[in-house]
């Protein structure tokens, strides 16, 4: 094992990629000169050389539809949007082109493309660039939706991406590119649809993903000084979803609450909830908690940011409802 920090891992994974498939190959603004917006890229450009590491202009519908174009044609693209807000953009050559070809054509074409880059809040960006995608994108047959919370499952969870011959949308956060933590040496892939248990319990299972798990981490921390044994899974993938993972811990726990960064009308939270009580209600002693943000766009402001956005307390509040009411 070794410590790196996020955004090493994602580059890690791109290059070893990339040395192994030469049809593999980076576009996005700022990726190849700049070394990225985040620097995942970082040397990139230097080994690879321009005719695979391509900085494009600002225009992500552009460069979606020349990512997808290509791939139908054998390559198989890595598109960086310096974020997901900038992806609306671009978002009828993913719905509408990426992810139905494979269909549209009878399976004459397919579609092994992915589309990467940071999703929900990441501080005072306020509310044009604060949202979250994951459901959004989850919502759309022919897509997969990857949301890793740490560098391990970020590099394992990128490489299968980009050997998947569907395109996967793969949500980072600027907010987690600094963070380290211990990969593996040497190759190795996460499967894309399997959830992780995170930690184990008995009192209640906390479903979460991406960096807001890191409240779930808190809160199980001062919960477990009450002598409460949070169960915390982490998604991983959003779409294809491992209900199986979240059933199992549910009928152990008897107990859930989700949490989510995202608002709260119609989420991914709000599938698993009916997940639950579809495959397992007999097994729930409490009704479900889900921990969203405010439903309200974003504020720029830090003091209603931190009011906005779910935290431990939140946590710690819903696992005493659901275990106490």
């Amino acid at each position: 094992m070794k410590t790196i920090q996020f955004r090493e891992a994602v580059c890690e994974a791109m290059s070893e990629e990339m040395r192994r498939d030469e049809s593999i190959y980076l576009m996005g603004e700022e990726v190849a000169e700049y070394n990225g917006a985040y620097k995942a890229s970082k040397g990139m450009l230097d080994e690879f050389g321009p005719k695979r590491v391509i900085d494009t202009p600002i225009s992500e519908l552009g460069f979606a539809g020349i990512a997808t174009g290509s791939a139908m044609n054998g390559n198989r693209p890595i598109v960086e949007f310096m974020t997901f807000n900038f992806s609306l953009v671009g978002i009828d050559q993913i719905i509408n082109n990426a992810a139905k070809i494979r269909q549209m054509s009878g399976g004459q074409f397919n579609c092994p493309i992915v589309f990467r880059g940071p999703t929900a809040s990441a501080g005072q960006l306020a509310a044009t660039h604060s949202q979250a995608f994951e459901s959004w994108y989850a919502n759309c047959p022919g897509l997969k939706v990857i949301v890793p919370s740490n560098p391990a499952d970020a590099k394992g969870l990128l490489k299968s991406a980009i050997r998947d011959d569907d395109p996967v949308i793969f949500m980072e956060s600027e907010q987690m590119y600094g963070d380290k933590g211990e990969v593996p040496e040497g190759e190795y892939l996460i499967p894309i649809g399997v959830a992780d248990i995170k930690r184990e319990g008995k009192d209640v299972t906390i479903v979460s993903f991406g960096k807001i798990i890191k409240e779930a981490y808190k809160a199980a921390d001062e919960l477990a000084k009450e002598g409460i044994e949070c169960e915390i899974i982490d998604l991983r993938t959003v779409r294809p979803m491992d209900h199986k993972a979240i059933l199992d811990s549910v009928k152990k726990t008897n107990r859930l609450v989700i949490l989510e960064e995202a608002w709260p009308f119609g989420n991914v939270a709000t599938e698993i909830t009916y997940q639950v009580q579809n495959q397992a209600f007999d097994y729930l002693d409490a009704p479900i908690e889900k921990i969203n943000t405010a439903d309200t766009p974003a504020p720029y402001s830090p003091a209603l940011l931190a009011e906005w956005l779910p935290n431990s307390n939140d946590v710690i509040k819903a696992v005493k409802k659901v275990l106490y009411k």
